[in-house]
């Protein structure tokens, strides 16, 4: 299927509505194809946690290409050499992790985009026959540029961040704000709520016009983060879903078993 348009999830976002994704952390262009098949935005390959590798980039890309669904790429570290390779392989978004400053966010962004407005180098070898041969002329409009929220420093610096020309989006990731936040507590409460933290990362992105999301374990964790404002919506992961089916059906047999 022709991805030929410019990148759809900023059309979901202009319209006001709201991108479902999930993270794929099976290294497998299988398991990729299965997913992207269900109907979901967009799909991000988690090169960040889990045993996916960039040698399973590839074949996940091109299974995911088969569909509609926007593939994009959590990256291991804000390394632009890594950004600039994924987005030349064929993925259409980078989200960068650990962003807690401006200067570092300013950098994420710069090698997304092809100058004047970044520096990401031209190499766009496969990108080119998924988008088309004017890819290269609107490389810049096409990535998306998704910056992790997700430490104390981060929320410190968070309208500096937001401001950064270029950040299409911000991505809250609420496990590590929680460590990050009690750290700087010394201790603090081993229950830290990031409720009044992450209300905060949301009116700041919206102040901002940048769009906010955040990875939800549970439908009912995602519904709750769209009501209050997440487009969004990282919904589990390819490995946990895989675990909860396969044990609900498990259960439910040996329930009816004597």
């Amino acid at each position: 299927m022709s991805h030929s348009d410019n990148n759809r999830l900023r059309s979901i976002w202009q319209a006001g509505g709201t991108v479902f994704n999930s993270m794929l952390k099976i290294p497998s262009a299988f398991a990729a194809e299965i997913m992207a098949n269900q109907g979901w935005d967009s799909l991000t390959i988690d090169l960040q946690h889990g045993p996916v590798s960039d040698r399973d980039v590839f074949g996940m890309l091109q299974a995911i290409f088969t569909t509609s669904t926007v593939p994009l790429v959590r990256i291991p570290w804000n390394e632009p050499s890594i950004i600039m390779r994924m987005l030349d392989a064929g993925c259409y978004g980078v989200i960068g992790p650990m962003i807690n400053t401006r200067a570092e966010a300013e950098a994420f962004v710069g090698a997304c985009r092809y100058p004047p407005e970044g520096y990401r180098s031209y190499g766009p070898y496969r990108t080119g026959l998924e988008a088309g041969p004017d890819y290269s002329d609107r490389g810049s409009d096409t990535p998306i540029a998704i910056a992790m929220i997700e430490t104390a420093a981060a929320l410190h610096n968070l309208d500096a961040i937001l401001s950064v020309p270029g950040l299409d989006a911000i991505f809250i990731g609420p496990n590590d704000l929680a460590r990050s936040l009690k750290a700087q507590q010394h201790g603090g409460s081993s229950e830290l709520d990031v409720t009044d933290a992450i209300d905060e990362i949301i009116a700041a992105a919206q102040r901002h016009d940048i769009v906010a999301g955040i990875y939800t374990p549970t439908p009912e964790d995602a519904v709750r983060m769209m009501e209050q404002g997440c487009q969004f919506i990282a919904l589990s992961a390819d490995a946990y879903l895989l675990a909860s089916a396969a044990g609900q059906v498990l259960k439910r047999v040996r329930a009816n078993t004597g």
